[in-house]
């Protein structure tokens, strides 16, 4: 229960009893990590329910973009911009890693802040909440922060300190990856599961998941040399764009086909 409080805590700015972050609790809260993504998950289907009730067009699509930036405190924002920055800086890898910890925001991460978040409105816009669509987008928030939680754990950590090492040093690494590629493998199925109820066309949204786990990865051992908790919150945010954007394309070419 300690190890959910802390992740909760660390990763939302949803109220919880605060607990002490000793090692054992910071052992599991990785774990714990997908738990925040359900409860994101379920209020963005409540609103996506209420934007479709009332027949909502630009209000809606920006309560989506909005909604899990305020529960998530914008942590994952926050890694995104300070992620293009040092990419942005075309650096030497040491000089990026130094970017990374820059408290300081440059240019290059306020412009990319800013396309991303028209792209990701654009791609809010253009999705249909059909019956179909709406459970796979609830579960967006839920999928990008299993693969989130399984990078953390399993791949190498370029600066060997900082955040993310907090949460990963203490942790028994083959347990806490295991119990991750468990929680992944479920989100994604259940998200599979519902595309094929569905759509077909709807597995873009997983697949664009995949995808971008994978750019991130050679991303990341290419400019950095591996990843760093700032890198992870890029994932993050890419992910969940991505998976909007798919999905908003594959119900697009349903239609031209139809």
């Amino acid at each position: 229960m300690k190890s959910l409080l802390i992740a909760f805590a660390m990763y939302s700015k949803i109220p919880v009893p605060q607990v002490e972050w000793d090692k054992r609790s910071l052992s599991w809260a990785l774990c714990c990590f997908p738990a925040v993504g359900v409860v994101i998950g379920g209020v963005l289907l409540g609103w996506m329910l209420l934007w479709r009730e009332l027949g909502l067009e630009a209000l809606g699509a920006v309560g989506a973009l909005l909604l899990p930036l305020l529960l998530s405190g914008a942590i994952h924002l926050d890694g995104f911009c300070d992620t293009c920055d040092a990419l942005s800086s075309h650096q030497s890898r040491e000089r990026k890693l130094e970017i990374l910890k820059d408290s300081h925001t440059g240019a290059f991460a306020i412009i990319c802040c800013c396309l991303y978040l028209l792209l990701f409105y654009a791609a809010w816009r253009e999705t249909a909440l059909t019956d179909a669509a709406v459970p796979v987008l609830a579960l967006t928030p839920v999928l990008s922060r299993c693969l989130s939680g399984l990078a953390a754990v399993s791949w190498h950590n370029a600066r060997g300190s900082g955040l993310l090492a907090t949460f990963t040093e203490p942790m028994d690494g083959r347990k806490a990856r295991m119990i991750l590629l468990l929680e992944s493998a479920a989100a994604l199925a259940a998200m599979v599961c519902l595309c094929l109820r569905g759509s077909p066309l709807l597995l873009a949204a997983p697949a664009a998941a995949l995808l971008t786990l994978l750019y991130y990865r050679r991303m990341a051992y290419r400019q950095f040399g591996g990843i760093t908790g700032d890198t992870e919150g890029f994932f993050l945010q890419a992910c969940e764009c991505a998976m909007v954007l798919a999905l908003a394309l594959s119900e697009r070419i349903g239609d031209f086909l139809c």
